[in-house]
């Protein structure tokens, strides 16, 4: 007899949806992509041609998909602002669930989901930092792990993309919560991952500038970022977020312990090929996201698949995913603002008038 399949339903179908389809699709040999739905007409074109032919069941309305029979599990790749309203429909529905990040933009939103996941235990509920499903960051935190570098106390890491001349980033900009929220996340993760998700934050602080999108001011955004986040316990993170590289998607990281460090991708290069031509020596850069996480997406879709399937537990809590917005909305307010903020050790905000 085969083994079991999960079968999954997908929401929405834009860049990072297609993604997911095509690895349900594909590339997660124990799942079984059986609907999907969308609002979008395009989209919809796109699944007929994409998905149909394969037995996927297509929707207008998510409502709708939640209702078809067997369904076990819920990838939600939709717009940032419906992600929690379908993760709870998800939940209530009696569904796993695998959201992109971030659950909301809203620190308070992002709890109420985890509050519903709480209610029913026996659910799978995760929200996908990607490159914890990256081999590279693995190895790094397994050596950190094992103590080769000692107490980690610094961390410095970017997530700096190519620049996109079509404007899509300013447009998106009304919906994302800011750079910080949707692109330093990763990196926020990354700190509490490799510093442990009970770390509390003592201060935040941020500035940064629009060097190629002016019209990013008008949604309190900016197109270059920097951010300090300085923990209790004596820790410190550093995060840069760009969306003007010209060459390629530069994302790296630094760990730095009080015995050594670890370092992820300090120099991004698409494949193991080398140049060497009349202008010198040079490597090509990935030119997306995606090109340099791509398989780390695919890890993410098998081994939620086998935790539904009930056979192993989640790589990542849920809670770490509010704490990361909280991060990343405080970095934000303090972008616009150019206050430092400041929290005490349980996590509530601080009045300057009171340090």
């Amino acid at each position: 007899m085969a083994p079991p399949k999960l079968e999954v339903g997908l929401a929405g179908l834009g860049r990072m949806g297609k993604r997911h389809a095509l690895h349900f699709l594909n590339h997660t040999p124990r799942a079984s992509l059986v609907a999907a739905s969308t609002p979008d007409e395009t989209e919809l074109e796109w699944a007929k041609e994409h998905l149909v032919p394969f037995g996927v069941t297509i929707y207008k309305l998510y409502e709708e998909m939640l209702e078809q029979d067997g369904l076990q599990a819920i990838v939600i790749a939709s717009a940032t602002s419906v992600h929690a309203d379908q993760a709870m429909k998800a939940i209530a529905a009696n569904k796993h669930v695998l959201c992109e990040k971030p659950l909301s933009t809203n620190v308070e939103i992002s709890q109420s989901v985890v509050d519903a996941a709480e209610r029913r235990p026996h659910l799978k509920v995760m929200c996908g930092f990607s490159r914890r499903f990256d081999a590279s960051y693995r190895d790094a935190y397994k050596k950190m792990q094992a103590g080769l570098i000692g107490t980690p106390s610094v961390i410095r890491s970017q997530t700096c993309d190519k620049f996109d001349p079509s404007g899509f980033f300013v447009a998106y900009a009304q919906l994302s919560g800011g750079i910080f929220v949707d692109c330093s996340i990763h990196d926020i993760d990354l700190a509490l991952w490799f510093f442990g998700e009970n770390i509390k934050v003592k201060s935040v602080v941020a500035s940064g500038i629009t060097a190629l999108g002016p019209t990013l001011r008008k949604h309190n955004d900016r197109d270059n970022a920097i951010g300090i986040v300085e923990f209790y316990g004596g820790k410190i993170a550093y995060f840069f977020a760009s969306r003007m590289m010209a060459a390629g998607q530069e994302d790296s990281t630094e760990i730095i312990g009080v015995e050594g460090k670890l370092t992820v991708n300090m120099q991004p290069q698409a494949n193991l090929v080398n140049i060497y031509d009349k202008g010198g020596f040079r490597r090509e850069l990935p030119a997306t996201y995606y090109e340099r996480f791509g398989e780390a997406f695919v890890t993410e879709a098998n081994e939620f698949t086998a935790a539904c399937l009930g056979e192993g537990e989640l790589p990542i809590g849920l809670r770490g995913a509010v704490q990361a917005v909280r991060i990343g909305c405080a970095l934000q307010e303090s972008l616009v603002t150019g206050q430092k903020i400041w929290f005490d050790e349980i996590g509530e905000r601080l009045e300057r008038a009171r340090m």
